[in-house]
C-alpha cells in the first residue's frame, strides 16, 4: 500500500509539473527594424541602358 501511495504521489507531482510548465500569456516578440538604403544613385542603371543601346545600334555584318 505504501508503494502504491508513493507511486501515485510521484506521478501526480510529475503531471502537475508538466501541466503548469508554461503560462497562458501570449509571447512577446519584438519586430526587427529594416532600414532601406535610399542613398544609391541610378547612374549605373542609366549607363547600362546606354551601353546596350550603343551595342544594338552597331550593325552586324
Amino acid at each position: 500500500m505504501k508503494n502504491l501511495t508513493t507511486a501515485f504521489a510521484l506521478s501526480l507531482s510529475l503531471a502537475a509539473g508538466v501541466a503548469q510548465a508554461g503560462s497562458m500569456a501570449d509571447p512577446v516578440i519584438e519586430m526587427d527594424v529594416i532600414v532601406a538604403d535610399t542613398a544609391t544613385s541610378s547612374s549605373s542603371g542609366t549607363s547600362l541602358v546606354a551601353l546596350l543601346a550603343v551595342v544594338l545600334a552597331i550593325p552586324h555584318f
